[in-house]
Order: structure tokens, then C-alpha cells, then sequence
């Protein structure tokens, strides 16, 4: 028998979720309208996300979509990425603060010749196989890329819940390291990162001075901004005061569903930085969640695959555009 409420013939179900409708909530996300967009920048992002019940829009004129290209969507051209087989070595460096010695991955492309430097930091799950991809896809875009397994460095447990302040040390080492090896072609490399790797990348370039000197340019897939071991309402409500600092061109992804403990940090950093006038960018893609460019085969969505491609292409050209000016004659 079907339960029925004092309005007439409506079901109850549907009288609350009329209700919710109504007190603005929905379970497809944050709503974003095209009057919204019309009236100016309403978030930190550079791209719209889905709203609810309806297919997104983006109304904003053709020279604010930074994403678009008449090549493709007039010709139907696609641009083609650089594509290298990955040659891997393992070596070490010495941080000279306390001669500890950081074991690292060196990935560069087979090809032979000097290529443009990165140094990649890993997160909280440390540098285990499937984050390792993320650095070997950057090689395979035409880098030599630096990863040193930074916990291992240190004896620490991977998914750490404390900071230790002298990773922030090791990853800097890994600067001058990287940059005086003989096949590295450019006289700065870009930090590139994710989660917590995000924050020990952030204190590199800025709180270590690095930015402009020998760093050209800041890569992060949903970074942690704020320091791990402050307390939890600096962790929800607040980030890091270092992003206040960064003035090196910054690219930041992250998904729709990315937790709203790490979403509400990075939206608020940018937004500040964009006002400040910094070269900044945030891309949200739609319909992912936290660990789209690692999550493994198993639970691994199309979505997923989509973002992740992007991310990597997308900041393989940003970061090329940034290296450029500092390739060693």
C-alpha cells in the first residue's frame, strides 16, 4: 500500500525530496548556473562543473575558455602529445643539511639528448607503483624527472599521520641534484606533485626560497595546502600561509568530489592568489573524486582515465612553456 501525505495524492518520498529540491540541496554537487558565469568569477576554478539535474553549461565568451581550440572544434585537429619509451635508473642523493642519503628514481626519456628537469614529490602513500606512473608519464612527455622516495629517506611508515619538517629538507637537496646532472637541458626545473607532496613542493619554493632562483614553475594534483600537523580547524578552514608567497606560475587539478577538507584550502589559496594578481590556475574536472591519476584497474573509471590523460598533457605544455626561457645554450 502506498504511503500517501496530508498534500493530497503525494507520496511522502517524493514530498521530501521536493523539499530538499527546494531548500537548495542536491546530491549531484555543487550547482553552478549560467547566470552565474555571465556576472563574473564566482569560485577559484577556471572550469565550471556539473549542476544539478541538467547537462553543464558554460556561457562564458570563447576568449575566457582557456581550455578551447579552433583547430579541433572547427578542423577537427587534435594536438599530439610527445610520446618517449621511459628509460628508469635508482640513485641516490646526499642532503647536505645532515648527510642523509635520499634514495630517488631517475626516469628520462630513451631518446637520446637533454631534456627539461622536474622534480616530482609523492604524497602520503609514498612512492609505490602506481604513484610511480605519475612521474614515469611526465618523463614519457619529454622530461628527466627526479623522484626521490622521501619516507624511505627517513625510515617513516608510509601514510604518515605527523610531518616531518626535514623531508622539506631532502626534497630540496633533490634541487640541486637534479639540476647538475649532464642531461638535463634547462638551468631551472618545475616542481611537480600531489597530495601531501603539494605541501613539501609548496615549502621548497617558497619557505626554502627556491621559487624564481631555480624553480620556474609549481605542479599540483590535489595538493594538500595546509601543514599536516596543524590543528583540525586549520586543516578545514584555512591553508597554508606559504600559498600567499608562491609567485611562480602555479597549474592545480583536482576532481568535483575531492574531499571537502582539501577542496575548501585550495579554493580559498587560489582565489587569494588570484587576486594578488599571480599566474594561477585551478582546473575541477566533473564526475572524479581524490586519486584519479593513480586509482588502479580495479575501481578505475572512465572519468578517471579522462582526467588523468589531460592533467598529464596539460602540464606537460605548461610546464615546457615555463622551461623554455631556461634551456642551457
Amino acid at each position: 500500500m502506498q504511503d500517501r501525505g496530508s498534500h493530497g495524492s503525494e507520496p511522502a518520498g517524493w514530498r521530501g525530496f521536493r523539499l530538499l529540491l527546494g531548500a537548495g540541496l542536491c546530491l549531484a554537487g555543487p550547482a553552478v548556473h549560467a547566470q552565474d558565469l555571465r556576472l563574473g568569477e564566482i569560485s577559484a576554478a577556471d572550469t565550471a562543473v556539473g549542476r544539478a539535474l541538467e547537462a553543464p553549461v558554460d556561457t562564458r565568451p570563447l576568449k575566457d575558455k582557456f581550455w578551447w581550440s579552433d583547430d579541433w572544434f572547427d578542423r577537427g585537429l587534435l594536438e599530439v602529445p610527445d610520446n618517449h619509451e621511459v628509460d628508469r635508473r635508482e640513485i641516490s642523493y646526499l642532503n647536505p643539511a645532515d648527510k642523509t642519503e635520499v634514495p630517488a628514481l631517475l626516469l628520462r626519456p630513451k631518446t637520446a639528448g637533454r631534456f627539461p628537469a622536474v622534480l616530482f614529490a609523492h604524497g602520503r602513500r609514498g612512492l609505490d607503483e602506481l604513484v610511480e606512473r605519475m612521474a614515469r608519464r611526465l618523463a614519457a612527455r619529454g622530461f628527466v624527472v627526479l623522484a626521490p622516495d622521501l619516507y624511505t629517506a627517513r625510515m617513516i611508515e608510509t601514510m604518515p599521520v605527523r610531518h616531518d619538517p626535514a623531508i622539506v629538507g631532502d626534497l630540496e637537496a633533490g634541487v640541486d641534484a637534479l639540476l647538475r646532472l649532464p642531461d638535463v637541458a634547462t638551468s631551472k626545473l618545475c616542481l611537480a606533485s600531489h597530495t601531501r607532496g603539494g605541501y613539501y613542493a609548496l615549502m621548497v619554493a617558497v619557505s626554502r626560497g627556491r621559487q624564481k632562483q631555480h624553480v620556474a614553475c609549481y605542479v599540483s594534483a590535489y595538493p594538500h595546502w595546509q601543514n599536516p600537523n596543524s590543528a583540525e580547524p586549520d586543516q578545514v578552514y584555512r591553508y597554508a600561509g606559504e600559498a600567499d608567497r608562491l609567485e611562480i606560475p602555479t597549474l592545480i587539478v583536482m576532481g568535483e568530489y575531492e574531499q571537502y577538507q582539501r577542496r575548501r584550502p585550495i579554493e580559498m589559496a587560489v582565489k587569494a592568489m588570484k587576486q594578488a594578481g599571480r599566474d594561477v590556475r585551478l582546473i575541477i574536472y566533473p564526475g572524479v573524486g581524490r586519486g584519479f591519476d593513480f586509482r588502479s584497474g580495479e575501481v578505475r573509471t572512465f572519468a578517471d582515465d579522462l582526467a588523468a590523460k589531460d592533467t598529464v598533457q596539460r602540464a606537460a605544455v605548461f610546464m615546457t612553456r615555463h622551461l623554455t626561457p631556461w634551456l642551457k645554450k
